[in-house]
């Protein structure tokens, strides 16, 4: 697992002296998540209440009323600011919209930190911590291809995305998978132009199981023959699982993102064929740390060498591993998983 390990070592270089909590009791700090009930978010709170915790640090959490709320998420920033944050943690809703909200943010001084979703254009936040959402796509592309071998050259594939504004993290983990699978992207930087013809459509979900249903649904009535299934995250794919089961569809490969435990579990029992997991509670952590250290001298977190962004890892999870796609089994996806 080098990529955790490597995640793990980065982590490391970001620790805190020990003086840094009692020098800085007066840090505060925001997080801001699309939602408070995906499990990816509400796992995300935790690492970030915990180490606020640990160093001191005072924490106000604020959450989107659902995935793509970004009203919500504009009115958190500028009460963050008006309450005098130090920084803030954020996973955007409308990572292009939510640009403005921020440099008003930084010009107040405040260190502004994405979380799990990049913002567009990247260097728009002072830093990023997240997974490589286009690995994770291309890990599960690469082994849907692979599992089905000589028949991926005529699959009927869904694409279960996650909203029509198409943030950063839904068009990286959608366009990797496609390159996993072999498909021509066209323009890498949205979803939904390409022209093979392997691909049956495109749906929005809002990344939750009853989004899910409904787009596996209108998928389903657009070609019955489905038998791949990507999904942007867990949830979703358990409403796309829902969806096939109601229409007699046994068989379909169903991949995802997400690694929560939840999504595990549905990877052991045969519903999610491959998973990508991330790791929200580091990400959320490290996020923490930064402002810390960011009060404390004003160092600003650095990437990870030859990438944009602090990359926290992500592995493989199935219990059908494919030559040449390295992955861990649900045994120790469950070891590691969240939620």
């Amino acid at each position: 697992m080098k990529v955790i390990t490597k995640a793990l070592l980065g982590a490391g270089a970001l620790a805190l002296s020990a003086g840094i909590a009692s020098a800085q009791d007066a840090v505060s700090a925001c997080l801001i998540t699309k939602t408070d009930t995906n499990p990816f978010f509400v796992k995300m709170k935790e690492g970030a209440e915990a180490k606020a915790a640990e160093l001191g640090v005072t924490l106000k959490s604020y959450a989107g009323k659902v995935d793509g709320d970004h009203e919500s998420q504009v009115a958190a920033i500028e009460a963050c600011v008006a309450d005098g944050a130090k920084g803030i943690l954020i996973a955007a809703s409308d990572t292009k919209a939510i640009v403005d909200s921020v440099k008003a943010a930084r010009d107040a001084g405040v260190l502004v930190i994405a979380l799990d979703t990049p913002l567009d254009p990247i260097d728009a936040a002072d830093a990023t911590f997240a997974t490589d959402n286009f690995q994770a796509g291309l890990l599960i592309g690469q082994w849907a291809k692979a599992t089905m071998g000589d028949a991926a050259a005529d699959a009927k594939i869904a694409m279960l995305d996650l909203a029509i504004s198409q943030p950063s993290v839904d068009v990286l983990r959608d366009q990797g998978f496609l390159t996993g699978f072999g498909i021509d992207v066209k323009d890498a930087a949205k979803w939904g132009d390409e022209e093979d013809p392997r691909i049956v459509g495109n749906e929005v979900t809002a990344g939750n199981e009853e989004g899910g249903l409904k787009a596996m649904e209108a998928l389903l009535a657009k070609n019955a023959d489905i038998n791949v299934v990507y999904t942007i995250n867990e949830p979703s794919a358990a409403g796309a699982f829902e969806a096939l089961k109601a229409a007699g569809k046994e068989g379909v490969l169903i991949v995802s993102v997400d690694g929560g435990c939840p999504g595990v579990a549905d990877v052991k029992d045969g519903v999610i064929g491959a998973t990508s997991q991330q790791y929200p509670l580091q990400m959320a952590a490290l996020g923490v740390e930064a402002i810390a250290k960011y009060a404390a001298d004003g160092t600003k977190p650095a990437p990870t060498e030859g990438k944009a962004f602090f990359d926290t890892g992500v592995a493989l999870i199935t219990d059908k591993p494919v030559e040449g796609v390295e992955s861990i089994d649900t045994a120790k996806g469950t070891e590691l998983c969240w939620g």
